[in-house]
């Protein structure tokens, strides 16, 4: 069974912090408390593309990885 993963952005109309899958990123997703429609983004900085936002995490999860599997083959 795989895990997902999660990033939190918060509802520009009612402030309400949501989890929402990295899957999601750039595409429009519905605010489950007030039910208003917006684009999934994880904040890093105004006016960031999704696409730029989406190419961080990915690079920030690659990096993430590497020092597990590096920890893991290390010895104790």
């Amino acid at each position: 069974m795989s895990k997902s993963s999660y990033f939190l952005q918060e509802c520009g109309t009612c402030g309400r912090s949501l989890r929402i899958r990295v899957e999601y990123l750039g595409k429009r997703v519905v605010c489950q408390h007030c039910k208003t429609h917006f684009r999934a983004a994880e904040a890093i900085g105004r006016g960031e593309s999704p696409v730029k936002v989406e190419s961080v995490i990915l690079k920030r999860a690659d990096q993430l990885l590497a020092a597990a599997d590096h920890s893991k083959h290390r010895p104790r």
